[in-house]
């Protein structure tokens, strides 16, 4: 898969170290799949193991109030299928309330207790960080999951005496190498991911959630024109499409290769 040169900013060298295992965290079901799906379908392909955390069941989403008592279901299940269609089956929920999230201990402790689990290289969350060019990817429940991770991977995930019944129950203190974020202000952007051979896959996934949007057509076409404009923005030829992320270095030693 390939990026365009890192500005110079960037923590890391795209050409060396591979990725081999991604944990995801975000708010609501589809979360992902607007935001990340083509940088997931693309890390599937290459054999990456990709893993979800839901924080909430979106709860408070759909528009259809016949919908309200069954909403729940109808979201695990779209999300699971719109995994599939990237590459996606291990996802994770924290069965939080939709709309009421926040950076709590309980929130954090279940973030390091997961990375700790699956030990990731790569930790993809939404960013802390308002966007005040497009407010939409600024929902409060994405701000507390950037805040919560960010929090947990610094410093209680690798300090064993953070949340201490998490090392008793064997959960041991890990480092992780990287922290990528995304839908954050555009001047945060220090990595790009040329996506356009996975646009059709990620709007599949997106497709699936029919819960939450009652105009398919007006939400493809946003969809294809901020790729679009994403890719402009990264410097790509014309016509093609991409994913931003704002990639900190946690306790890097190496650098990530191909993506």
């Amino acid at each position: 898969m390939s990026t365009t040169a890192v500005p110079a900013q960037s923590p890391f060298d795209p050409e060396t170290t591979r990725i081999e295992r991604v944990l995801c965290f975000t708010a609501h079901p589809d979360d992902i799949d607007f935001g990340a799906a083509g940088t997931v379908a693309a890390w599937t392909a290459a054999g990456v193991q990709v893993s979800y955390c839901i924080m909430t069941d979106g709860d408070a989403g759909g528009f259809d109030p016949e919908q309200r008592e069954e909403i729940v279901r109808l979201r695990v299940a779209e999300q699971q299928r719109a995994a599939a269609l990237v590459g996606v089956t291990d996802i994770h929920y924290l069965h939080q309330r939709d709309g009421y999230l926040g950076p709590s201990h309980e929130v954090m402790r279940e973030v390091v207790r997961l990375i700790r689990q699956l030990r990731p290289d790569v930790v993809l969350s939404m960013h802390p960080e308002r966007n005040w060019n497009r407010i939409q990817k600024s929902h409060p429940d994405h701000l507390a999951v950037g805040e919560a991770v960010t929090r947990a991977v610094y410093p209680a995930l690798e300090n064993p005496f953070a949340y201490p019944e998490l090392a008793e129950s064997g959960l041991e203190a890990y480092k992780l190498p990287w922290l990528w974020l995304f839908a954050g202000p555009e001047e945060r952007e220090n990595h790009f991911v040329d996506v356009t051979g996975h646009v059709e896959s990620k709007l599949a996934a997106i497709h699936i959630h029919v819960s939450q949007h009652p105009d398919v057509d007006a939400m493809e076409r946003t969809v294809r024109g901020l790729m679009l404009g994403t890719g402009a923005r990264a410097g790509l030829p014309a016509g093609r499409s991409a994913e931003a992320f704002h990639v900190v270095t946690v306790n890097g030693q190496g650098t990530i290769a191909g993506f």
